[in-house]
């Protein structure tokens, strides 16, 4: 009895260290990630814009339908085509990106359908406030890479959020829309 116990533990372990193997790391590939939001304007039309520096990782194990995101997108990264505008959304009365340069979005709950992957829950960290957001994954493919000939994923994610959950109110809702709709193009390599 006293060997079994021992044994059936080692077992165990050798078991969840083989699964902890099975999980893969991706690196998310800043020339191919394209974080971007939408938002009302005056009620007249949807307005774009997104952020051209994202970095980060995420983690897959598609055998046990489980992962993680580690995002990082640089909120000076900012574009929207329009230079003064680009200056005032960095500015204190919106992302105010001298006192919060990053905006992050850490996930640790993989919702699977199948072998698809189709939903991320996690933090979204945005001008000094973090709160839950779950992206919906609408698109999702892992395989290898054409050109680089390594192990590749990527995914069309989205939210709706309320700008003012994270402290970003200038102007009001009759002006720019409180709520945005947040999409990100991701891929990501070995």
């Amino acid at each position: 009895m006293k060997l079994r116990f021992p044994f059936a533990s080692a077992c165990a372990l050798l078991a969840a260290g083989n699964a902890a193997l099975a999980a893969d790391t991706y690196q998310i590939d800043n020339e191919h990630t394209f974080p971007s939001f939408e938002i009302r304007h005056i009620g007249w039309s949807t307005f774009r814009g997104r952020f051209d520096s994202t970095s980060g990782t995420i983690t897959l194990d598609r055998a046990t339908k489980t992962g993680a995101a580690d995002v990082t997108i640089d909120v000076d990264s900012i574009s929207t085509g329009v230079e003064k505008l680009d200056a005032e959304l960095k500015s204190a009365g919106f992302f105010d990106a001298a006192t919060y340069p990053k905006i992050t979005f850490k996930s640790g709950a993989f919702r699977f359908k199948g072998d698809k992957l189709v939903a991320m829950t996690g933090d979204l960290t945005m001008h000094g406030v973090t709160r839950p957001v779950t992206l919906t994954v609408d698109s999702f493919a892992c395989k290898q890479h054409p050109f680089k000939k390594v192990p590749a994923c990527g995914a069309d994610a989205s939210a709706r959020i309320r700008r003012s959950d994270w402290g970003i109110s200038k102007y009001p809702p009759e002006i720019i829309a409180d709520e945005v709709t947040l999409r990100i193009e991701v891929e990501a390599k070995q």
